[in-house]
This record gives C-alpha cells, structure tokens and sequence, in this order.
C-alpha cells in the first residue's frame, strides 16, 4: 500500500543525511521509525510479536482466590 507522508524541507534532508550515513533508504527509516511507535505503545507489529505478547506471564489469566469468597449456607444445617 503506498502512502503519502510530507516532512518540512530541513527535516527532509537531516532524514536523507541520515539514510546515507546508514545506508539505508528513507521507507527503511519509516519502518524502523513506526515499529518503534508502535511498539511503545504496546501494539503487536507483526503476528510473531501478537503470539509472543499474548504468551507471556504477564497476559496469563489469574485465579481468584477461593479464601476471600464468602461461603455459600449448606443446606441442612
């Protein structure tokens, strides 16, 4: 898919100097650049990450403890 994006002309050229200096294509910098927004915001960049994320111990679901449940009557008594 191919969008658009507009970087004011000093932008532009720090963003080119820096694609030479690391031999790297503009789009290059672009997928690095939004893989690290996303990332620190929390959002899966691809399906290897997505299971990854979902599981790690931090996303496992936890169990209640049974001990601070009030206990039901009992029939009988």
């Amino acid at each position: 898919m191919r969008k658009l994006i507009a970087f004011d002309d000093d932008t532009f050229d720090k963003l080119k100097q820096l694609g030479r200096d690391r031999m790297a294509t503009i789009q290059e910098l672009a997928d690095e650049a939004f893989a690290d927004l996303l990332r620190k915001h929390g959002v899966p960049i691809d399906l290897k990450d997505a299971l990854r994320k979902s599981a790690s111990p931090s996303n496992a679901p936890t169990k209640k403890s049974t001990a601070s449940m009030p206990s039901k009557p009992r029939a009988g008594r």
